[in-house]
């Protein structure tokens, strides 16, 4: 799913001095990102309140609703109305009947800082875990990540204008960059890009996904949350993210750059491949 044409709004000019360590001073105008808060209400009780880049908010909203675990699908939304508002912007969501009552019942509040996950809850037991999903048994090459890794760059333009946003990225079996979210904060991209998918009725067993930032158990558990069977990550992951990987035979490749990643869970069978192809693993 193509992206909305929103750099101009994400986006605000600041008057800054670049100062040079060799004693060069210029005034220039830099592109900062724009940070604004996200009330999301599921009509009519407000539910949380997002720091993140004012673009892309349907498709926040529905990914942000299927990794809460508001939704089960893209069919429990029934309408999504953003209004503009003095402090930010207000994303009203119209649930079907069973799952507002499934939500109300449920009960969560958050507060959140930019695309905080675990803001709200109150006891350690309310940490968010993602339900099983069906993940098929899917092949992820080391060429197709490789490929991803290599072309990502170019398809962030507010990160090029800003280099301050993350991304999450969606590619095919063959590393071809098809879907790229962008936002100020991790959950916020991923989120995003989960819910342009769900929208577009995408099948998680036909790619996987790349983020650019830390890989935290959230992320993990947002990925397992659409279904996916494969994360790469430009950063390392952290022990609970690793953990949480292995519960949902989830396929991690973290630190990846150009000249290489690490492999900490294979259940995509990248090890198995690389043999395969003759190469050699320590």
């Amino acid at each position: 799913m193509p992206r909305s044409d929103g750099l101009s709004k994400a986006t605000s000019l600041a008057p800054a001095v670049k100062l040079g360590f060799d004693g060069r001073v210029d005034a220039i105008h830099r592109a900062l990102p724009v940070e604004a808060a996200v009330g999301i209400i599921y009509a009519p009780t407000p539910y949380a309140v997002m720091m993140a880049s004012p673009v892309d908010l349907e498709d926040f909203v529905y990914g942000f609703s299927l990794t809460e675990g508001v939704i089960t699908n893209a069919g429990d939304i029934r309408a999504v109305a953003i209004v503009n508002d003095p402090k930010g912007f207000k994303v009203s969501v119209t649930l079907a009947p069973d799952r507002l009552r499934t939500h109300l019942a449920r009960g969560r509040n958050l507060a959140g800082r930019t695309g905080c996950g675990v803001c709200g809850i109150e006891d350690i037991d309310q940490l968010p875990f993602a339900p099983p999903r069906p993940r098929h048994s899917q092949r992820l090459s080391l060429r197709a990540a490789k490929r991803a890794i290599h072309n990502l760059d170019a398809h962030l333009p507010l990160g090029d204008a800003t280099r301050a946003t993350h991304a999450a990225a969606w590619c095919d079996k063959d590393g071809d960059i098809k879907t790229v979210r962008e936002d100020v904060g991790r959950h916020n991209a991923l989120d995003k890009l989960i819910g342009a998918l769900l929208r577009s009725g995408a099948d998680p067993a036909q790619g996987f996904i790349v983020i650019t930032s830390r890989c935290s158990f959230e992320m993990v558990e947002k990925a397992a949350a659409f279904g996916v069977a494969a994360l790469v990550s430009i950063s390392a992951p952290t022990s609970l993210a690793l953990e949480r990987a292995h519960a949902h035979g989830m396929t991690l490749l973290a630190i990846a750059r150009a000249d290489g990643a690490m492999l900490f869970t294979d259940a995509a069978g990248v090890a198995q491949d690389l043999l395969l192809e003759g190469a050699t693993t320590e």
